[in-house]
């Protein structure tokens, strides 16, 4: 089982920025749909954003134009930019990997297509 360590949370001001990485450990992962959840006190885990084998990528609407997803496989690590952040964006952000066939390309992105979880990082945007 690929172990996966998320990083790079932290407390930022609104409009300001942060890069959350996720590092899978203990062996490659060729997952074809690797995405990025947030979960908020009281709400459920939300999808924010995925990417395929291919490098084609999905957002929520919620953080189109503001968010970047990435992946390099050869180093197995899943990157989040995350700009012009706002207090709402303020959760626990999770990577996820063994996405199911289709997982990343759905009508949303849902935590129960994905097998492997790391523990989170949080994020706080506040002023």
């Amino acid at each position: 089982q690929v172990q996966l360590a998320e990083s790079g949370g932290g407390s930022v001001r609104p409009g300001g920025s942060l890069t959350l990485s996720c590092a899978a450990i203990g062996a490659t992962t060729t997952a074809a749909c690797m995405a990025w959840f947030r979960q908020a006190p009281g709400s459920e885990r939300e999808g924010v954003a995925a990417i395929d084998e291919d490098g084609e990528t999905t957002y929520t609407d919620s953080v189109k134009g503001r968010f970047t997803i990435s992946r390099d496989n050869a180093k197995n690590t899943l990157t989040l930019q995350m700009n012009e952040l706002k207090v709402e964006d303020t959760a626990l952000y999770y990577c996820a990997t063994n996405g199911k066939p289709g997982a990343c390309w759905g009508p949303a992105l849902f935590a129960s297509d994905f097998g492997n979880w790391g523990r989170g990082t949080q994020v706080t945007v506040s002023s």
